[in-house]
C-alpha cells in the first residue's frame, strides 16, 4: 500500500535538506499517516482507513459520508 491518504490524496513532498554550509541534499517530507477506525452510520459498521492527521481533523467536522462523497470513495470496499 502506498503512503497516500485515502480521502484527501495527500502524499510525500520533495524538499531539500540545507546544512549549515548551505549545501543542499534531496529529502522526502512524508505525510503524517495514521490507520483509523471510523464508525460509518449509513453502513452501520466500522471502516478502517489510512488517513492523514489533517484529514482526521476535517473528518470530525464534516463527517465520513460527506468526505467520502467529495473524494469519490466507495466505503463499502473498506
Amino acid at each position: 500500500m502506498s503512503r497516500r491518504c485515502q480521502i484527501t490524496g495527500k502524499k510525500a513532498n520533495n524538499g531539500m535538506a540545507v546544512s549549515h554550509s548551505h549545501r543542499r541534499t534531496h529529502k522526502l517530507q512524508q505525510v503524517n499517516l495514521q490507520w483509523k477506525r471510523i464508525w460509518w452510520p449509513q453502513g452501520n459498521r466500522w471502516v478502517r482507513l489510512k488517513l492523514s492527521t489533517k484529514a482526521i481533523k476535517t473528518l470530525e467536522i464534516k463527517g465520513i459520508h460527506a468526505m467520502a462523497k467529495e473524494a469519490g470513495l466507495d466505503l463499502n470496499k473498506f
